[in-house]
């Protein structure tokens, strides 16, 4: 029996959180502005590296005050290695000067107000607002998330904000991070970009791209 993309929706988010049950972000961070600071550092880089860097990172420069007023060569030392440091050492920078400058040294919660910061886009302003907050302002999108809604037949675009935009709806808004993490957590162990353990996902069944 066929069924709706809706009701395959549910049954994978059902399968993941078996499969998953204590997952959560796996960025470490104290504060709002130093997940956001992590979340940046994230892009195009494991979270496992991006926690190597951040206790020293965090060390010199806990909040956004710091972090604003910090040397730029400084900030770019400490981040190197997550790699594309120039620039992500100029969205720290800039994000947290605009966070004192409009908001009081606070991160905002709202995703129209994130959207203003340097270096912020929808996959940040998710996981800052989910995580922070525990506002479901959205589904955050990161590559396994892109990979597996493809594969698993929820949608057939290849931008984020569109890809976001068909799983929305799919999904209760109280379970959308929920999704997101947990298909993360799928994506690195199972549903691998290159090699794909098919013999071995549970979602197999549900799957038209299982070989």
């Amino acid at each position: 029996m066929k069924i709706s993309k809706k009701q395959k929706a549910l049954e994978i988010l059902k399968i993941l959180k078996t499969l998953y049950p204590d997952a959560t972000c796996s960025l470490t961070y104290d504060s709002p502005v130093q997940l956001l600071v992590a979340t940046i550092l994230s892009a195009q880089c494991t979270d496992e590296r991006v926690n190597k860097v951040t206790p020293e990172l965090f060390a010199s420069f806990p909040d956004a005050i710091a972090l604003a007023n910090a040397d730029r060569e400084t900030l770019e030392t400490l981040i190197r290695s997550t790699g594309f440091y120039r620039n992500k050492a100029k969205n720290i920078q800039g994000a947290c000067q605009k966070i004192v400058e409009d908001f009081n040294g606070e991160v905002p919660r709202t995703m129209p107000e994130l959207l203003l910061l340097p270096g912020v886009a929808r996959k940040t302003a998710n996981v800052v607002l989910a995580h922070a907050f525990g506002i479901n302002a959205g589904v955050t999108v990161d590559t396994h998330v892109k990979r597996l809604s493809q594969r698993l037949g929820l949608t057939k675009a290849t931008d984020p904000v569109k890809i976001e935009k068909d799983l929305m709806p799919l999904l209760p808004q109280k379970d959308w991070e929920n999704f997101s993490i947990r298909i993360i957590y799928h994506g690195r162990q199972i549903c691998k970009a290159r090699k794909p353990n098919c013999q071995e996902c549970q979602l197999a069944f549900l799957c038209p791209s299982c070989a």
